[in-house]
């Protein structure tokens, strides 16, 4: 039985793309038999009209102490939200809303604590390409975090992650990554605790205007080294 969703969207400087996104997924959610759902934009200090954008399209916003990175502003979403089930989504929708189907039956039919979006499990389901030294970046990334973490996941940044509300935030408290490597943070807490999460391939496409710069993806390769020591030291009890 579907309860109550949350669909959280982090978002810094999205006045072009919001609008349509905000469409999409408020026509997506119209359309299902969720008993109560809400959309959250988290304002992460953008200097352009996100904000009230989001506000006029009707939606919660949550806004940031300035510009503290997509971490913080997930970590935010999700510690607020009021659903049953949290979602977590880019707001260009790389992963279109409509894939959280498959997360949602593979968490029922599983009995899962959490679901993620994998671009690497099934890649004929990518429909627009990243650059070739992105896209091979990002398989030596996911190296690296399976060798330092020992997390089994193939895909561990794509931004499409499903969890049940009280995992969620006994997960989301303990994370202290703010900015990109915070995904490979939040799986890492979920199996330290014990919460059993899936990977499930899902649709994508690259959509231009990534805000991932080359200074940003290179300090991303020092989190796993923190958060495997956060784990050896006991910080995420």
């Amino acid at each position: 039985m579907r309860r109550s969703i949350s669909i959280i969207i982090p978002a810094y400087n999205e006045e072009k793309r919001l609008p349509a996104t905000l469409t999409t997924v408020k026509a997506y959610l119209a359309a299902t038999s969720w008993e109560f759902t809400e959309i959250v934009v988290v304002d992460d200090g953008s200097r352009d009209g996100t904000a009230q954008l989001a506000c006029e399209a009707g939606v919660r916003v949550l806004q940031n102490p300035g510009n503290r990175g997509k971490g913080y502003s997930v970590r935010h979403g999700m510690l607020e939200a009021q659903g049953d089930w949290l979602l977590f989504s880019d707001a260009d929708l790389s992963t279109p809303i409509e894939e959280i189907e498959k997360l949602w039956r593979a968490v029922g039919n599983e009995h899962a604590d959490a679901a993620i979006g994998s671009r690497d499990l099934d890649r004929s389901l990518i429909g627009v390409r990243q650059p070739l030294f992105r896209e091979m970046g990002g398989r030596f990334f996911n190296l690296v975090i399976r060798f330092i973490t020992g997390l089994p996941f193939h895909d561990t940044q794509c931004g499409f992650k499903l969890f049940e509300a009280a995992a969620g935030r006994e997960i989301f408290r303990r994370q202290r990554v703010e900015r990109f490597g915070f995904d490979v943070e939040v799986l890492y807490i979920a199996q330290h605790l014990g919460y059993r999460t899936l990977e499930i391939p899902v649709r994508w496409n690259d959509v231009a205007g990534t805000k991932v710069n080359m200074l940003g993806g290179a300090a991303a390769f020092l989190d796993p080294v923190k958060v495997r020591w956060n784990g050896l030291t006991g910080k995420y009890k």
